[in-house]
C-alpha cells in the first residue's frame, strides 16, 4: 500500500475542500439537478498531479458528467488556482475518476438480500 506524506495528505484535504465548494458553488449551474461530492483526492509524491474521485448521483448520468469534466478540466484547475492561490505556489494537474464504491457496496447489499 502507498505510502502519503503528511504534506500530500494536508494538500490532498485543501483539494479535496474547495473542490467540493467548486462543484457546489461555481459550477453548479453546469450540472443541474446532479449531485456530485468529491470522495478521495489522491496527489502525486511531487505534487504535480491531484486525481480526485468523484461520485455522482444519479449514477445513470455518471458517464455523460464524467465526460463533461474531464472537457473543461482546465477551467476547474483555474477556479481552483484562483481559492488555493495563497497555499499553494503550483496548482495541480488534475484527473477525475468515477468513484464507484457506493454502487458496489449497494450490489453487495442486494445480493446479501436474496
Amino acid at each position: 500500500m502507498e505510502q502519503f506524506t503528511t504534506r500530500q495528505n494536508k494538500i490532498a484535504r485543501l483539494i479535496q475542500k474547495e473542490m467540493a465548494g467548486l462543484f457546489l458553488r461555481e459550477l453548479k449551474s453546469e450540472f443541474n439537478n446532479l449531485l456530485i461530492s468529491v470522495t478521495v483526492v489522491r496527489i502525486t509524491s511531487d505534487l504535480s498531479l491531484a486525481r480526485c474521485y468523484l461520485s455522482i448521483y444519479p449514477p445513470e448520468k455518471a458517464n455523460d458528467t464524467m465526460n463533461h469534466i474531464k472537457h473543461i478540466t482546465k477551467n476547474i484547475r483555474g477556479l481552483l488556482g484562483n481559492k488555493v492561490a495563497k497555499q499553494l505556489r503550483i496548482i495541480p494537474n488534475l484527473e477525475f475518476f468515477i468513484d464507484d464504491s457506493f454502487n458496489y457496496l449497494e450490489n453487495i447489499d442486494r445480493l446479501l438480500e436474496k
